[in-house]
C-alpha cells in the first residue's frame, strides 16, 4: 500500500478530480460549510482552484505547485483553499468562469480565483507556471502579491471585489429585445448564411485552430438543408463531420472522440475523450446517416457506442464520465505509435496501413504518430490499385491487431462519477441511433442507463433529482440542465419503446423544474433551484457550451409536452422563450445552435404522427427509421381519451390508420407506411 507524507480534508471526499489532490502538502477544503466559515473566523482570502480529472494542464499544475512543499507553505499561511470539480459543482464553475473572463478576457481550466471570505471575486487566471515565464508571474509570485494587497489593502480589494460582483449580476439581467422581429425562413436561412461564412471550406468545422465538434451548428446545416434544399448548408456539414472522422480527434481503433482538436485538420487532438462529447457526435452522425444512407457515419456510430459500452459503462448501467487526456504522466501516451512498432505488429500490411494513416519514421506529432486519415481509404486504395473490399478488410485485420496490443499498455485515468446530464444525452443519443438502425442493443443500454438514473439519481423521498452519483456518493442536488437533458431523453424513450410511462415521467419532471428553476418572470430557468444558498447568485445561462443550454433543451421540451398533453400555456413559454432569444441568437449561431434549432421548429413546424393500428410498434420503428426530424408521435392499438393526439381516432380491428397533424388537424389518416411515406413526401 502506498505510504504518503501528506493528507489532507479531500480524502474524505468522492470526485476523482479532488481525490487526486487528496495527498498534496496543500491544506485543501471542498466547498462547503466548515472551509467558508474558517475563512471568515480567521479573515482570509479564499482560494478556488476548479479543474476536472481529464483536464491536463490541471494535472501540470498539480505537479509543479501543488505538490511542492514551499508552494503549499504560502498557500496554507494565507489562504484559505478550496478545491472544486467543475462537474460536480458546474454552478460555482460558471459564476467564478465569468467573473475570470471578465478580469482577463479568456477563461479555462485550471481556474484560479481569489475571493473575499463573503465569497465575491476580486482576482483570478487559468494555469500559472511555477517561475516566471513569457511576461507571467509565476505561481508564487502572485501568491504572495495577493496576500500582500489583502493584509495592506483590504478596503481596496473590497471595493474591487463590490464592483466586478456588480458586473456579474448586472451580467446576469438579460438585455434581449422582446419585441424582436418575427422569425421566419429568411431568419433561418441568414442563420444557415453566416455559418457557411465562418466555415472552414477545405478542412471543415467553424473559424481556425483549436477546433470543437461544434455539433449544434453542423445539425443545424443537415436540418436545414432538409427543410430548405439548400445544398451549401449539407455540404459543409458533411465536410465537417468527414474530417472529423478521419482526424485524430476520432479514435480509429477503439472507436470514440477526443474533446477537441488543437490544430486545423483535426489531426492533433487533446486526448481527453468526454461522455457528453461522444453523446452529441453520436447525435449528428445518426441523422447524417438518415439523409445520406452513408455507411461510414453508421460505422463511426457502432464504433462510437462500442467504445462507450467497453470504457465507460458501470456494470449496473451509469456512464462514466471521461477517461484521461495522460496516462503515465504524458499526455496521448496510451493512443499514439512509433512506426517500429506498427512494422513489427503488422508485418508486410504495415505499408498500406502507415499510408493510409499517416505513419512515418519521423512521426507526425513529437517525434510520435496519431492515427489519422489524411486523404479518403478510398482514394488510398485506388492508387495503390487494390481492390476496395480487399483493402477494407486488410485495415480492419490490422486495426484490431493493434487495438489488442494498445490494450496491453497502462490506461489513461478513468472518472467514474456518473454526471445525470451527461447520461441523459447519451441516453437520448441511443434512442436516436436505435431510431435510425433499428439495433436492439442500442435500446437494451438505453434501458438499462435508464433503470440505473431512476435507482441512483432520484431522491427518494422528494422525488427531486440528484446531480451525480458514485459509489461513495455524497449528493447534489441536481441543475436545470439536469432536468433539461432528462426530460427530453424520457420523450424521447416514449418514441422508442411506444411506452406512454415515459411521457408521464417527463411531464412530472417538466413541472418539478418550473416550480423549482423558473425566473421571477416564469419565462427563463435559473441554472440553480430556488432552495440552493451557497452561491453568489442564481445564473440563466442562455448559451451552449460543451453542452446544450438548458434553457434551449426546455424550450423544445415545453413545446412538445404541450402537444403530448394539450397544454396550451407551456406552448405559449416555449414559443416565448424563443422568441425573446431569436434574431440575437441568429447573429451569433456558434454561440446559440441549440436556440437556432428551436427556431426551425417555429418556422416549419411540429408534425405530430399519430399511429392506430394491431401492430402499432412495429409501424413505430418503421416510422422513426424515416428522417423526420421535428416531430412528436404516438401509437395505441385502440382510442385513448387520456392522450389528446388519441382522441377520437377510430380504428377496426386489422385496419391500419397513420395521421399526419399539426395543431391537433390531421390529413386523411393513411392506409399503410408505404401511403404515410408517399403523405410524408407531399407534406414536407
Amino acid at each position: 500500500m502506498t505510504q504518503h507524507k501528506y493528507t489532507n480534508n479531500l480524502i474524505k471526499e468522492t470526485s476523482p478530480y479532488l481525490l487526486q489532490h487528496a495527498h498534496n502538502p496543500v491544506n485543501w477544503y471542498a466547498w462547503g460549510e466548515e472551509a467558508l466559515t474558517r475563512a471568515k473566523a480567521e479573515n482570509k482570502p479564499v482560494l478556488v482552484s476548479i479543474g476536472y480529472s481529464a483536464c491536463h494542464w490541471c494535472h501540470v499544475m498539480e505537479r509543479e505547485s501543488f505538490e511542492d512543499e514551499a508552494t503549499a507553505q504560502i498557500m496554507n499561511e494565507n489562504f484559505i483553499n478550496i478545491k472544486i470539480d467543475r462537474e460536480e459543482r458546474p454552478d460555482i464553475d460558471h459564476i467564478y468562469m465569468d467573473a475570470v473572463q471578465a478580469l482577463t478576457g479568456s477563461g479555462g481550466w485550471p481556474l484560479n480565483v481569489f475571493l473575499t471570505p463573503d465569497l465575491k471575486p476580486f482576482y483570478g487566471g487559468t494555469y500559472f507556471p511555477p517561475k516566471p515565464m513569457m511576461n507571467r508571474n509565476s505561481w508564487q509570485q502572485v501568491l504572495l502579491a495577493i496576500a500582500k494587497a489583502y493584509n495592506e489593502r483590504s478596503d481596496d480589494i473590497t471595493k474591487q471585489a463590490e464592483t466586478l460582483t456588480q458586473h456579474l449580476q448586472k451580467a446576469n439581467i438579460l438585455d434581449l429585445h422582446a419585441g424582436a422581429p418575427p422569425i421566419d425562413k429568411a431568419t433561418t436561412n441568414a442563420i444557415a448564411e453566416n455559418l457557411i461564412k465562418v466555415a472552414d471550406e477545405a478542412w471543415g468545422g467553424f473559424g481556425q485552430a483549436p477546433k470543437f465538434p461544434q455539433t449544434f451548428s453542423i445539425l443545424f446545416l443537415l436540418r436545414h438543408y432538409f427543410f430548405s434544399g439548400n445544398e451549401r448548408s449539407l455540404k459543409t456539414a458533411l465536410l465537417s463531420l468527414d474530417k472529423m472522422m478521419m482526424g485524430g480527434i476520432y479514435d480509429h481503433l477503439g472507436g470514440g472522440f477526443c474533446r477537441y482538436s488543437t490544430d486545423r485538420r483535426w489531426q492533433i487532438p487533446h486526448f481527453e475523450k468526454m461522455l457528453y462529447d461522444n453523446a452529441l457526435l453520436l447525435d449528428v452522425y445518426t441523422e447524417a446517416y438518415q439523409i445520406t444512407k452513408n455507411n461510414t457515419y453508421a460505422k463511426v456510430v457502432a464504433e462510437t457506442i462500442s467504445f462507450v459500452e467497453t470504457e465507460l459503462t458501470d456494470p449496473e448501467g451509469g456512464f462514466y464520465s471521461a477517461l484521461d487526456a495522460d496516462s503515465e504522466g504524458v499526455e496521448g501516451k496510451y493512443y499514439v505509435w512509433s512506426k517500429q512498432e506498427i512494422d513489427q505488429l503488422l508485418g508486410k500490411e504495415s505499408e498500406v496501413f502507415c499510408r493510409v494513416f499517416n505513419v512515418s519514421e519521423t512521426g507526425n506529432w513529437e517525434d510520435t504518430n496519431i492515427l489519422w486519415q489524411p486523404e479518403a481509404p478510398e482514394s488510398v486504395a485506388s492508387s495503390l490499385g487494390i481492390n476496395k473490399e480487399e483493402f477494407a478488410l486488410l485495415l480492419e485485420k490490422a486495426k484490431e491487431t493493434l487495438l489488442k496490443a494498445r490494450q496491453n499498455r497502462i490506461k489513461p485515468g478513468l472518472d467514474n462519477k456518473v454526471l445525470l446530464s451527461w447520461n441523459a444525452l447519451m441516453l437520448s443519443a441511443l434512442c436516436k441511433a436505435y431510431a435510425a438502425f433499428g439495433n436492439e442493443a442500442y435500446l437494451n443500454l438505453a434501458k438499462s442507463n435508464i433503470a440505473f438514473v431512476e435507482k441512483y439519481l432520484f431522491h427518494s423521498n422528494s422525488g427531486i433529482l440528484l446531480h451525480s452519483w458514485n459509489k461513495r456518493a455524497n449528493p447534489q442536488q441536481a441543475f436545470a440542465d439536469d432536468y433539461a437533458a432528462l426530460i427530453k431523453a424520457y420523450i424521447l424513450l416514449a418514441q422508442a419503446t411506444t411506452n406512454n410511462d415515459y411521457l408521464l415521467k417527463a411531464k412530472a419532471l417538466c413541472e418539478k423544474c418550473i416550480e423549482l428553476f423558473s425566473d421571477s418572470d416564469n419565462r427563463f430557468f435559473y441554472f440553480t433551484p430556488n432552495n440552493q444558498e451557497d452561491v453568489l447568485l442564481r445564473k440563466i445561462e442562455l448559451y451552449d457550451g460543451a453542452t446544450p443550454s438548458g434553457n434551449a433543451l426546455m424550450a423544445e421540451n415545453l413545446l412538445k409536452l404541450s402537444v403530448y398533453f394539450d397544454i396550451p400555456e407551456w406552448r405559449q413559454r416555449s414559443e416565448d422563450m424563443i422568441l425573446y432569444i431569436g434574431n440575437f441568437a441568429g447573429k451569433y449561431p456558434v454561440s446559440f445552435g441549440r436556440w437556432n434549432l428551436n427556431m426551425l421548429l417555429l418556422v416549419y413546424g411540429l408534425k405530430e404522427i399519430v399511429v392506430m393500428a394491431d401492430n402499432y410498434a412495429s409501424l413505430v420503428q418503421k416510422i422513426l427509421q424515416e428522417y423526420i426530424p421535428l416531430k412528436v408521435i404516438q401509437a395505441a392499438g385502440k382510442p385513448d381519451e387520456a392522450w389528446p393526439l388519441l382522441q377520437g381516432k377510430l380504428i377496426l380491428p386489422n385496419q391500419t390508420k397513420i395521421y399526419i397533424c399539426e395543431d391537433y388537424n390531421c390529413l386523411q389518416p393513411a392506409g399503410s407506411f408505404e401511403e404515410f411515406k408517399n403523405q410524408l413526401i407531399k407534406d414536407l
